[in-house]
């Protein structure tokens, strides 16, 4: 009897993982299995990709399983989810970064903390100058970083197409005002496994 449980079981968890995410998805992708406009193959590598990348979060720390969640959408990477440090959240980025196939990366998990008007201010007007530097700087695109400042540090994600590219973002970034510090996590074209044809 208890191996028939655990056959129904195993067959149930089986079956759960095969159904589709609903019309909104988890972070509100609006796909859905039935209407999923993704070829079978592209499906099979998406899943393979969710299923490795939420393993590396899980093997660096089991907390992760509750508070951090992931999903690929054609070598398109989300994570969602909240974490203790901005440390932490680079950490994830980097793993996510890692995973063959990674097209692109977009890391939306929030810091736990207690809320502190005068400090996230201050945050969002360094956020919002570095990335207007960004944005009028003819020689970066500043569409391919993520920025995030927590206590006057400046946490930069992305790609540049070139080094020297790097180092004009990274420069801006040190010419803000009241920057304590700049965390960069900047991959270069080059290096990615995979790169847009």
């Amino acid at each position: 009897m208890k191996i028939k449980l655990s056959i129904i079981f195993f067959i149930g968890i089986l079956l759960s993982n095969c159904t589709g995410v609903g019309s909104k998805g988890l972070v509100g992708t609006g796909v859905s299995v039935a209407f999923d406009p993704r070829t079978v193959g592209t499906q099979i590598d998406d899943s393979i990709m969710q299923k490795t990348i939420s393993t590396k979060i899980l093997a660096k720390d089991k907390k992760y399983f509750l508070n951090v969640k992931t999903k690929v959408l054609d070598g398109r990477i989300f994570i969602t989810g909240k974490v203790d440090t901005p440390e932490e959240k680079l950490q994830i980025t980097k793993l996510a970064w890692e995973t063959k196939g990674a097209r692109s990366v977009r890391n939306d998990i929030k810091i736990k903390e207690k809320f502190d008007f005068k400090q996230s201010a201050k945050d969002i007007l360094i956020t919002s100058q570095l990335r207007t530097a960004l944005i009028v700087n003819k020689n970066i695109k500043a569409s391919n970083y993520q920025i995030d400042t927590h206590k006057k540090k400046i946490y930069l994600y992305g790609i540049a197409l070139t080094s020297e590219e790097k180092d004009l973002v990274i420069s801006e970034a040190k010419e803000i005002l009241d920057v304590e510090d700049v965390i960069a996590s900047i991959l270069l074209l080059e290096d990615l496994r995979i790169q847009r044809e």
